[in-house]
């Protein structure tokens, strides 16, 4: 009853030739004092041996927790199945299509974009071009203005400093003949 093995109880010990009857300290194993050990230890497997009972219910408890949760499994992929059916027959279909006419509007509109950024773009390069067109005749001009400037000045250097000479020319002349006429004046 105590649900494995064989059991020998208190003080009993089996018999070494293995004989029918057992012989322990007390007697044979008929007698009453035998007899009064065995109920002792069925009284003792029953009271506090309690493994084959908790053996017992613990199958009870997982047969019972493995149906419920089968059931609940079973409601929950149930639910998932109608779920997904909804959606592969009518959410995917509509937003298939919503997305198909967003699309050609969004690309509708990025082409617009797109051309008129190019137009842009280009009447920007043209007027860069015409910009730079211009800067390079301005700055060929101012070159040019700048070389005449520079010429006119060598020009008018040369005819200051030819002024200069002649001015330093009359004025040595003038002091040469004022020297000529003290040293006439010194001889008196």
């Amino acid at each position: 009853m105590s649900g494995g093995g064989t059991e020998t109880p208190v003080g009993c010990e089996p018999a070494p030739g293995g004989g029918g009857k057992k012989k322990d300290s007390l007697g044979f194993a008929g007698s009453p004092a035998h007899l009064i050990i065995k109920d002792l230890g069925e009284i003792h497997s029953r009271l506090l041996d309690h493994r084959p009972v908790i053996q017992g219910e613990t199958r009870y408890f997982v047969k019972e927790f493995e149906e419920r949760r089968g059931l609940r499994e079973m409601r929950v992929l149930e639910n998932l199945k109608h779920m997904i059916q909804e959606t592969n027959e009518h959410t995917l279909p509509t937003c298939r299509a919503t997305m198909q006419d967003s699309l050609n509007q969004v690309l509708q509109r990025l082409q617009a974009a797109t051309d008129s950024v190019c137009r842009l773009q280009q009447r920007e390069q043209e007027r860069k071009k015409i910009h730079d067109d211009l800067l390079i005749a301005r700055e060929k001009q101012h070159e040019t203005q700048w070389e005449d400037f520079m010429k006119e000045q060598h020009g008018k250097q040369a005819e200051v400093d030819g002024e200069h000479r002649k001015a330093l020319e009359k004025l040595r002349e003038q002091y040469a003949e004022m020297e000529k006429g003290l040293a006439r004046f010194s001889t008196f």
